[in-house]
């Protein structure tokens, strides 16, 4: 099962600490750690196809966005989101690499204490 497929993208994420998702904005699969979000499943336009955004490092955003089907994510590229779609040049496999980093950098931004509540200290 491809990770653009809902289910896939949301076993994935589930397997990942202290995760929940939340079905808003259109449906969209939003992924959060500590209550903040690192990734999302979702349509971001009438007719398109579903896509993967995530947050990255100011490096992996300058570098993801030079790669064919990935893009700054739209109202989040300030905050270094890209956005992924079905047959991009970005392997299955890196992707979940990302999602992965993109978990980490949002969880290592919580305070201490959420992060020691939720079993998150050796982040770093």
């Amino acid at each position: 099962m491809s990770i653009f497929e809902r289910e896939a993208f949301e076993e994935f994420i589930l397997s990942l600490k202290s995760v929940t998702i939340a079905h808003q904005w259109g449906d969209a699969s939003v992924s959060k750690v500590g209550g903040r979000i690192f990734a999302i499943f979702s349509i971001w336009g009438e007719g398109e196809k579903w896509k993967i955004a995530f947050k990255c490092s100011d490096m992996s955003f300058e570098i993801l966005q030079e790669l064919a089907g990935v893009e700054p994510a739209p109202y989040l590229a300030r905050a270094k989101w890209v956005q992924v779609m079905p047959g991009s040049e970005l392997g299955e496999d890196d992707i979940k690499a990302y999602i992965v980093e993109a978990h980490r950098l949002i969880a290592s931004g919580l305070t201490k204490r959420v992060r020691n509540e939720l079993g998150l200290m050796n982040l770093d």
